[in-house]
C-alpha cells in the first residue's frame, strides 16, 4: 500500500467565490414600488371592468344560455336574441382589416427603419404617429362620404372575377352583370374594413418599426460583407429578427379592429343574418350593436347589451394578451456577436 507524499510546502489556499449584491438605494425602491402598483392598480382596473360587464350581464345570459352564441336575431324584449350574426360581421370587418393592413405596415416600417434617409426617417416617423391620433369619427366620415364611391369598382371586379369563392359572392347579381345596381356594393364589411386598416395600420407600423429597428448592428453589417443586397439583408436578417414584432403588432391592430365602433357604425348597413359575403351591402358587429341600441333599450335589453360586450371584452383582451406575450418572447434586445 502507497503512502501519499508529503509535500513540506504550505498549501494555497483555494479561492473562495465573492458573492455580488446590488444595493438598491431609496429612489430606485420608490421606482419599483410605483412601477408594482401602476401595474397592480392596471389589472384591478381590468378585473373591475369585467366583473361589472359579467354582474349587468347575469340576467341575460341565465335567460339564453349557449343560445346566446348561436341565435342571430336581436329581440331581448321577447327573449330571442344572440350574438352570431354580429360576431360574425366583427370577424369579417377585422379580417379585413388586418389583411390589407399588415402589407402596409410592414412596407413602412421596413422603408423607416432601413431605407430612408435619417431626414426623411424622422419625418415619416412624425407622420405615422400623427395617423393614429386621428380621431375614428373622421376616418369614418371619410370613408361614408368619400371612400365608399370610390371602391365600388374594385368590390364589382372583385366579385366578378372571384364571385365563385363565397366569401366574394354577392347576392341578386351574376358576375359580369354591367347593369347590376352599385348600392349593392356598399355599406360592407369591405369598405367598413378598408376604414378600419387605415386606422389600426399606424399602430403596426410604430411596433413594427420599434422591433426591426433593434436588429444587431453587427448581423447586419455582417450580411453586407457576405455581399447581400439591402433586400437581401432585410431578408436574412431584419424580417427574422423582427418576426415576433411583426406577429405581435398585427394582434395589436386586430384587438383594435375588434372594438371599433364609430367608424364602422357610420358605414356599415345594420343587419341581423350571418352575413359571410364581405362585398355584399349590409354586415353588423357588437360595438355598432351596441352604439345603435344603448340609447333606447329596455332593462333587460341593457342587460343583453352588457352581456355582448362582456363576449367582445373577453375576445379583445385574449388576443391582446396573446400579442403581448408574442412580443415578449421575440428577439428585441438581443446583442449581436459580431
Amino acid at each position: 500500500m502507497s503512502v501519499p507524499e508529503v509535500s513540506g510546502e504550505p498549501e494555497p489556499d483555494r479561492p473562495v467565490p465573492r458573492h455580488l449584491h446590488t444595493a438598491r438605494g431609496v429612489g430606485d425602491r420608490i421606482f419599483r414600488y410605483q412601477l408594482t402598483a401602476t401595474g397592480v392598480v392596471v389589472l384591478g382596473i381590468m378585473a373591475a371592468v369585467g366583473l361589472f360587464l359579467l354582474l349587468r350581464a347575469g340576467q341575460a345570459l341565465r335567460a339564453r344560455g349557449l343560445g346566446f352564441l348561436t341565435t342571430a336575431q336581436w329581440q331581448p324584449d321577447v327573449h330571442n336574441f344572440g350574438i352570431a350574426a354580429v360576431l360574425t360581421g366583427t370577424l369579417l370587418i377585422a379580417v379585413v382589416a388586418v389583411t390589407i393592413s399588415v402589407p402596409l405596415a410592414v412596407g413602412t416600417a421596413l422603408f423607416i427603419s432601413d431605407v430612408a434617409p435619417r431626414g426623411l426617417r424622422r419625418t415619416l416617423v412624425t407622420l405615422v404617429d400623427l395617423m393614429a391620433a386621428v380621431p375614428s369619427v373622421v376616418y369614418g366620415l371619410w370613408g361614408l362620404f368619400f371612400l365608399q364611391q370610390h371602391v365600388i369598382g374594385l368590390s364589382r371586379w372583385l366579385s366578378t372575377w372571384f364571385g365563385w369563392i363565397p366569401l366574394f359572392a354577392v347576392d341578386g347579381t351574376q358576375p359580369g352583370e354591367p347593369l347590376a345596381s352599385d348600392s349593392v356594393y356598399t355599406a360592407s364589411a369591405f369598405v367598413a374594413g378598408l376604414v378600419v386598416a387605415l386606422m389600426v395600420a399606424p399602430i403596426q407600423c410604430s411596433v413594427m418599426r420599434e422591433v426591426f429597428a433593434q436588429a444587431p448592428a453587427g448581423e447586419r453589417e455582417g450580411a453586407y460583407a457576405l455581399g447581400a443586397t439591402r433586400w437581401g439583408m432585410i431578408r436574412a436578417v431584419v424580417l427574422p429578427y423582427g418576426k415576433g414584432g411583426v406577429i405581435g403588432g398585427t394582434m395589436l391592430g386586430l384587438g383594435r379592429a375588434l372594438g371599433e365602433t364609430i367608424a364602422v357604425y357610420l358605414i356599415i348597413s345594420p343587419v341581423f343574418v350571418i352575413q359571410p359575403h364581405i362585398l355584399q351591402t349590409g354586415s353588423n358587429s357588437v360595438s355598432s350593436l351596441i352604439a345603435l341600441h344603448y340609447g333606447d333599450a329596455s332593462e333587460f335589453g341593457m342587460s343583453a347589451l352588457m352581456a355582448a360586450g362582456l363576449a367582445l371584452f373577453l375576445l379583445t383582451l385574449a388576443v391582446n394578451f396573446t400579442a403581448s406575450s408574442i412580443v415578449a418572447r421575440s428577439r428585441s434586445g438581443a446583442q449581436s456577436e459580431a
